[in-house]
């Protein structure tokens, strides 16, 4: 059954004179991927610093429900990849799970290694790897000490397709256990495939929201592209 583990209420972010953010609501649940797509500029990666801890609002509430630290249970990809370019595949995840008080920190980390297909590369210096297995690294970092909130900023970038389907898969597996989600991407029908719920986003407002049969790619592509042309037409965002 799926309950609440983060709420967002009433959120604002300014930077100067510019809004990115304008009383957004949204809530994180336990068995749900949620989806936030937009077009650029529309608010997605500042929502998602907030909603790890990484960014203040400049008004509205988080609510982290279940007692737990927020920052401590949350786990977060974003554009950067928070590697250490000198230190090894394996020394990277050990060091994460290691500052996150992961049990077996090494066990873990050549097990996430493995899952990702980087385990003949566990020595390798991390500065050395190609975008799409930098990519893969990154996403094991964010998973390394099993958090029960997982944020993901455009995580299918750089990746080939077969790593795409592995990360599709996780995040299937970490819904059904329990996990909550939040997928940022430009993907509409990606977003369609994941979510159970997807939010619009347009110059920092909620365009409108999708659930159910309301999510079917198609469904949410088409409504997608009348946000995009009011947009392109200069129209307010509701």
């Amino acid at each position: 059954m799926s309950r609440p583990l983060l709420e967002a209420r009433n959120i604002e972010k300014r930077f100067g004179a510019i809004a990115a953010l304008r009383g957004l609501d949204l809530e994180v649940a336990s068995h749900r991927v949620l989806a936030v797509v937009g077009p650029n500029g529309a608010g997605k990666s500042t929502l998602l610093k907030i909603l790890a801890g990484l960014s203040r609002p400049s008004s509205g509430q988080l609510i982290r429900h279940g007692g737990a630290d927020r920052r401590a249970d949350i786990g977060y990809l974003g554009h950067a990849t928070l590697l250490y370019p000198e230190l090894t595949a394996l020394e990277n995840l050990a060091l994460a799970g290691r500052l996150h008080g992961v049990e077996d920190p090494i066990a873990r980390a050549r097990a996430l290694l493995e899952f990702e297909g980087l385990a003949s590369v566990a020595d390798r210096r991390a500065g050395t790897f190609s975008r799409g297995m930098a990519q893969r690294l990154s996403i094991a970092r964010a998973l390394v000490h099993d958090p029960a909130i997982l944020l993901l900023d455009e995580p299918f970038t750089g990746l080939d397709l077969p790593a795409a389907d592995r990360l599709s898969a996780r995040i299937v597996e970490l819904r059904e256990a329990g996990h909550g989600l939040v997928l940022v991407t430009h993907d509409v029908a990606q977003a369609g495939h994941l979510a159970d719920r997807v939010i619009v986003l347009r110059a920092g407002r909620v365009a409108f929201t999708a659930e159910g049969e309301a999510c079917a790619p198609d469904t949410l592509a088409a409504r997608y592209s009348e946000v995009l042309a009011g947009a392109a037409a200069g129209a307010p965002p509701s």
